[in-house]
């Protein structure tokens, strides 16, 4: 008996050493007709990409003869780094049904995330900060994209978010033990408190810390949209997080908790509706960044008067909606960065590529708003030397569309083609 045991126990380590033994990488030769390598750079005109092993290998003008396992004809598009979508929840659809929550597993949010990957990535979105959800859903999905089991964007994910007890983020409009039993487990409350959620947040795996430091539009309460997280809670929060090595976004409407935000060091401002110009200069003085996520408004501007949102919410969605207008301009004027976001699952994921002409709308170029969308938003990440540009040794996120996009931004709401990691996204 123990002589069959060795024998299967040694085949299964040989099968376990071949499973674990990368495949030959294949060698990808992209036919481009113009490439795009950056915001910053003119189309170049022909030109072929090498891609290996899920990297960029080279760039090289025309369409010569090169060794390559397989060629892909792009020769009538113009070939583009990318997208960047810092602000989407994958992992949820649009709809007021906020009471779902509590009759819904949280396994669910995998297999409606694993669809809205695929989705988002078709729409030529090839990184996505997934901005809050349940406490292992986008970690599954962040894995299985990784792993090419689910075709989608790269995920990087924050988890749940910290919030204060009953506030957005927090579980609001059921029976309190219900409320109790839904709890993430991320609520807070004081300095020391606050700082241990973001050592948890860190321990299970978030790449970056998300917190909802003002009320929001889509929970189900009617006390305003002002800070909710004392300054004390926001700097530890930040301090915690930067000293282990992870950025800080904060949702944010009001403009005094923008203000507390930013004052506290953290890193970007998620939505910043209210923004006023003392907003406005704390968030320049500190290195803030602005992600309007316009497309949430528009989004949930359409379901009013439908019966899709509850009372409370409808007259909250009411008086911000006309702010939105004028996010960006106001953020420009004080010369606050502006990175491209748009909240993706409060409206149709796949629709990302709308927010290009919402920015545009408001006073950018278009390269300024496919900037935003690629090396700016690449910044904000961390990742400036691993994606938002093509370059030799850049990740081969790929893709590709008619037309230029630095002449008519609004031409990347159809995308012909995506790679993401090397793999083609189908």
């Amino acid at each position: 008996m123990k002589t069959v045991f060795r024998k299967v126990a040694g085949s299964l380590g040989v099968l376990a050493a071949a499973l674990a033994t990368p495949l030959a990488a294949e060698t990808v030769a992209i036919r481009a007709g113009s490439v795009i390598t950056d915001a910053a750079s003119q189309p170049s005109g022909a030109a072929t990409i090498i891609v290996s092993d899920g990297k960029i290998v080279s760039i090289t003008p025309g369409h010569d003869p090169v060794t390559a396992d397989r060629e892909i004809d792009l020769s009538a598009k113009t070939v583009l780094p990318g997208l960047i979508d810092l602000h989407t929840h994958l992992t949820g659809d649009p709809g007021g049904d906020f009471w779902k929550e509590a009759t819904e597993p949280e396994e669910w949010g995998v297999v409606v995330g694993a669809k809205n990957a695929r989705l988002t990535a078709l729409a030529g979105f090839t990184t996505v900060r997934e901005a809050g959800s349940g406490r292992d859903t986008a970690f599954a999905l962040r894995r299985g994209t990784a792993e090419g089991i689910i075709p989608g964007p790269r995920v990087v994910a924050a988890g749940p978010a910290l919030a204060i007890i009953g506030g957005h983020g927090d579980v609001n409009g059921f029976r309190s033990e219900v409320n109790e039993l839904l709890d993430s487990g991320f609520n807070c409350t004081g300095p020391v408190e606050c700082a241990a959620k973001v050592r948890l947040a860190s321990q299970n795996g978030s790449d970056v810390i998300k917190i909802t430091a003002t009320g929001g539009v889509l929970s189900q309460q009617g006390r305003g949209l002002e800070a909710h997280f004392t300054p004390a809670e926001m700097k530890a929060i930040a301090d915690t997080a930067h000293s282990l090595g992870l950025k800080v976004m904060a949702h944010a409407h009001g403009a005094r908790g923008i203000q507390q935000a930013a004052e506290a060091g953290i890193d970007s401002i998620e939505h910043g509706t209210y923004l006023d110009e003392a907003a406005a200069r704390a968030m320049k003085a500190s290195g803030t960044v602005l992600v309007p996520t316009l497309m949430a408004f528009q989004g949930v501007s359409e379901g009013l008067g439908k019966g899709v949102y509850t009372p409370v919410v409808e007259d909250k969605i009411r008086a911000v909606e006309p702010l939105m207008g004028s996010l960006v301009s106001r953020a420009r004027q004080y010369g606050v960065t502006v990175a491209f976001g748009t909240d993706a699952g409060v409206f149709q994921h796949g629709r990302n590529a709308e927010e290009l002409a919402l920015m545009k709308k408001q006073g950018m170029t278009d390269r300024e708003v496919l900037a935003s969308a690629t090396t700016v938003a690449a910044k904000v990440l961390g990742m400036e030397n691993q994606i938002g540009r093509l370059a030799p040794g850049f990740s081969a996120d790929i893709i590709a569309v008619e037309g230029n996009p630095l002449a008519d931004v609004t031409v990347l709401e159809k995308v012909d083609f995506v790679m993401v990691r090397g793999r083609v996204i189908e």
